[in-house]
């Protein structure tokens, strides 16, 4: 009788033990997978970062083109500034054509004409109003921008090279309306600057960019120089000494 208990303490601890092998096993196998896998991902990102095997021969190109798709949100530099403020920023968007002719090994000249839309809304601050259709005022913009810019990049590593890039050029707002309240002069030139980082894949390259516009001239259109009958609100132009265009811009090349 107690050989028979014996027997059957043996099996279920035999149970046991195998049943405890395979899930540690199987545990085991789960982690060396997900070791494997972080490895394998590690592996990809240092050798798309060292390998020089995507397009090694495009930035030795005379000319090249391509074309940008990106986001925009206008502003206005605005004198005074004590009572009148650009309330919030409302995203816009930017289509444009790249030409780029080769200088150098590092410097690079660019024509970019873009097409941006944008809204900008202008609070008042006037003593004893609160009705926001009596403080604040919309301006759209159809801008053509026409930018000439200058690049300068870093030493490629693998398939990345950062880059700085600065130039100035002169925009043509389509979207100006004279029947608003606050009229825009159609011709503004500005000056940009900003970063991108060129990314090297098989068959194009493309180049996030961040680039930020300060316009040098001043872009209000004075009642003086409107028809009195186009306006309804001339508090809102008389509040305003200047204003001046200025935008960021988050661009995605294809080149």
């Amino acid at each position: 009788m107690l050989d028979t208990f014996a027997l059957q303490d043996r099996a279920i601890i035999g149970i046991f033990v195998r049943s405890y092998i395979t899930n540690m096993t199987n545990r085991s196998m789960n982690k060396i997978k997900r070791i494997a896998l972080v490895s394998f991902f590690i592996v990809c990102i240092n050798a798309a970062t060292r390998a020089e095997g995507n397009l090694p021969y495009v930035d030795g190109k005379f000319i090249h083109f391509g074309f940008s798709l990106g986001f925009n949100a206008m502003d206005f530099g605005i004198n005074p500034k004590d009572s009148v403020a650009v309330s919030n920023l409302s995203p816009g968007f930017s289509v444009g054509i790249i030409s780029d002719l080769r200088l150098n090994r590092y410097l690079n000249l660019r024509f970019t004409p873009t097409l941006n839309f944008g809204q900008r809304e202008i609070n008042f601050k006037f003593p004893g109003v609160v009705d926001k259709d009596s403080t604040s005022a919309s301006v759209s913009s159809v801008l053509i921008c026409m930018p000439l810019y200058l690049k300068y990049s870093a030493e490629r590593k693998g398939n990345y090279r950062p880059y700085l890039i600065w130039g100035a050029g002169a925009g043509i707002d389509l979207g100006t309306d004279k029947t608003k309240d606050i009229l825009l002069k159609p011709l503004n030139f500005y000056t940009e600057f900003g970063v991108g980082c060129d990314l090297y894949f098989s068959f194009f390259k493309l180049a996030p960019e961040l680039k930020f516009s300060l316009g040098l001239n001043d872009i209000l259109t004075p009642i003086a120089e409107r028809n009195a009958g186009d306006i309804q609100n001339k508090q809102f132009t008389n509040a305003l000494s200047k204003l001046t265009s200025r935008m960021v811009t988050l661009t995605f090349n294809f080149e």
